[in-house]
């Protein structure tokens, strides 16, 4: 079983930038958490891998209101930092689902 990156700042951009709340930030992160904490446990079936990111990404689709309703949304800058942040994961895991497959459920 291999550890999660302790050096990466899982979607840091969107922290940094105060367009995005940050309690709805942590929102999106909990749901990649549950993604690094599926991998760190050694699981490599890319099927099981998949559906725990489907789950994830229907989750950040369901934030889109509270965004709105926060003068906010998911929008260009967040939408590469989600995507650049789930290829990380994959990429640090060796997992072989492209970016684009991963995040196949979005709608934002």
């Amino acid at each position: 079983m291999k550890a999660f990156d302790p050096d990466y700042k899982l979607l840091d951009e969107m922290y940094k930038d105060g367009y995005y709340p940050n309690f709805l930030v942590d929102k999106v992160k909990d749901g990649l958490q549950k993604v690094i904490d599926l991998l760190e446990s050694g699981e490599t079936d890319t099927e099981v891998i998949q559906g725990i990111l489907d789950e994830a990404v229907c989750g950040i689709n369901d934030l889109q209101e509270e965004f709105d309703e926060n003068d906010s949304e998911i929008e260009t800058v967040a939408r590469d930092c989600i995507g650049v942040t789930v290829a990380y994961i994959l990429e640090w895991f060796n997992i072989p689902i492209d970016m684009e497959e991963a995040i196949r459920k979005r709608d934002w």
